[in-house]
This record gives structure tokens, sequence and C-alpha cells, in this order.
């Protein structure tokens, strides 16, 4: 398993956060809902606000930095009350080289917002994109299965974002 720690980031990592997200955007374009020219285009004011998510009430925003200070992942939720009618786990990602059930490190990250998850409701839920294979594969392995709700993707609404959930009393 990777070492790392899990951080609740604030608005003082705003570089951070932004350098992260730019590298998830290049990384995995179809997996967020924002382009990387748009994110490019955010001020820093914008940037602080995002750093600073995971200090509201009802929300939740972690970073996996390894033991050479690296950002190597991130995952966030937020109460939904809306649409899903309580957590949603929002912006996955980790970095290719922290990957794999060995490294641990989106089992570490989503241990966390499962956690934090417990606090708000009795289950967890979450959209991926049709077409990322990976992720839908990591979230079967730790239990979630498709509703079978679809959300057309916002960049592309010929392709859709699959709803998953789990129930984490």
């Amino acid at each position: 398993m990777t070492a790392v720690t899990i951080i609740s980031p604030t608005e003082s990592d705003w570089e951070r956060v932004r350098d992260l997200r730019l590298e998830m955007l290049r990384d995995t374009p179809i997996a967020f809902m924002e382009t990387i020219e748009a994110a490019e285009a955010n001020s820093e004011e914008v940037w602080r606000m995002r750093a600073n998510r995971g200090t509201t009430a009802g929300s939740v925003q972690y970073v996996a930095v390894d033991a050479s200070g690296r950002w190597v992942g991130t995952m966030s939720g937020f109460l939904d009350k809306l649409e899903v009618g309580g957590p949603l786990l929002v912006g996955a990602f980790v970095a290719p080289t922290a990957r794999g059930r060995v490294a641990g490190v989106a089992d570490a990250l989503l241990d966390a917002v499962e956690e934090w998850a417990r606090t708000q409701g009795d289950t967890l839920t979450l959209h991926v994109h049709e077409d990322n294979d990976r992720a839908i594969a990591f979230y079967r392995r730790r239990g979630y299965d498709l509703t079978g709700r679809t959300i057309p993707y916002n960049l592309d609404p010929s392709r859709n974002e699959l709803e998953m959930h789990r129930t984490i009393v």
C-alpha cells in the first residue's frame, strides 16, 4: 500500500487544488463536468472558493498526500437533498502513479468519504461516465450497484452518467 495521508484542503491550498484539478481534467476528461479550458480560465477567487468547499456545512473534500508531499488523489461529497436525497460523491480522482488496489489510495479516499456520508444519510450515491470502465469496476468492487438511472453528460448529451449507490449504515 502506498503511504498516504488524507487531509481536508482549505482556502490557503487553492494553488494545489487548482493544480490537481487541472491534472484530473487532462488525465480523464470524461470523468468531470468541466473542460480543461473552462478550468484554466477560473480566477484565483474561484480556486480559493473551490479549495474551501469541504469546510462548509453538508460537504467534505479530501486529498491524498504521498510521503513526498505530492497530492495524488481527491474525492469530495456533498449533501444533495434535491436530486439524490442524501450524500453524493463527486470529484473522484487518483493520479496514474498512485492507482490500483495495491496502492490503496482510492480505497483510503472512499473510506473517508463514506465515513462522512454515514453522518449524513444511509446511502452514498455517485454518478460515473458510462465509458469510465476503470471507475465503474472500482465502485462495483466497493459494493456500489447501478440504480438504473442515467443522466445526460453535460459536455456531450449523447453520452450518459450512470448512477450508482451503496447502503453505508
